[in-house]
């Protein structure tokens, strides 16, 4: 999987791009691959839509996972000047400033839009960036994608890890800790309840503790896809200390809302294939 990855590096992106138009045809119409999960998701996010708005949203999200396919694969290859051409962060002042006041940031993402582009944040701003990660199942895939992330100074650090790397490392230079906080803690983990799209939904409380630990400020990178292959980034101050004692969880209580309020305004950017929904609340998920 690898080397066929870095074999399709090679090609333009709008080869690329092509190839994922083809791949979607196949997937969505022929394949109908997890479009039970979709559209079950879609269902329960946006009861208020009818079936046909929300076939609408289903078929243009399947096209936009063709697109970050294409283009994760196409940046392999390209250097700094190209990738700060299609990604514009708005405002990395606002980041930058707290490497200046010696203090670390807090990025909040999600799988949203091009997820993937929005680690290439070493190249606008002052702190490295240390993307925390689960490592793929197939070793090839999880090998091209490491590689990508860390291509222009970022780091990697296993989601297992991270409480040990933030420990050690307090002392170090600002850093900017980036996760991708909308997947699902397992029944037996710490978690935050919240209504999210119209239910009860869990999210992992990590970043809580982290933003009190390190008493940094947490945003959440506002993506938005321009065109094919351009998007633009706002960094959205969602937290910042000093945190009150009586409200442990008012980090990803803030980052819950600002994550709802992109997926209702741009639904279609949204991982709709994952099971975000995968065990109701009930006393022995509390």
């Amino acid at each position: 999987m690898y080397f066929f990855l870095k074999a399709l590096s090679f090609l333009p992106l709008f080869v690329l791009y092509g190839i994922g138009d083809l791949i979607f045809v196949i997937a969505f119409y022929l394949l109908r691959w997890r479009r039970g999960i979709a559209s079950d998701n879609l269902a329960r996010a946006f009861p208020e839509k009818s079936e046909a708005e929300r076939y609408r949203i289903m078929r243009q999200h399947y096209r936009n996972l063709t697109i970050l396919a294409a283009e994760v694969i196409w940046a392999v290859r390209q250097d700094g000047e190209k990738m700060r051409h299609r990604v514009l962060i708005e405002n990395p002042e606002e980041v930058n400033k707290n490497y200046a006041l010696n203090r670390s940031s807090l990025f909040m993402t999600a799988h949203f839009c091009n997820w993937e582009w929005a680690v290439y944040g070493s190249l606008w701003f002052s702190s490295q960036v240390f993307a925390v990660y689960k490592p793929q199942r197939v070793k090839g895939a999880d090998r091209f994608l490491r590689e990508s992330r860390t291509r222009f100074g970022a780091a990697v650090i296993p989601h297992t890890k991270v409480a040990e790397e933030v420990a050690s490392n307090r002392r170090s230079a600002p850093r900017i800790y980036a996760l991708v906080a909308d997947q699902t803690p397992l029944k037996r983990e710490s978690k935050f309840w919240a209504t999210f799209l119209n239910q009860d939904t869990a999210f992992f409380v990590g970043t809580d503790r982290l933003a009190r630990i390190l008493q940094a400020p947490v945003y959440f990178p506002r993506t938005r896809r321009i065109r094919r292959g351009y998007y633009s980034i706002y960094m959205e101050l969602i937290a910042e200390p000093p945190y009150r004692k009586d409200d442990e969880h008012a980090v990803t209580a803030a980052y819950v809302a600002a994550l709802e309020r992109e997926i209702r305004a741009c639904p279609e950017n949204w991982l709709w294939i994952h099971r975000k929904w995968k065990y109701e609340k009930n006393a022995e998920t509390l």
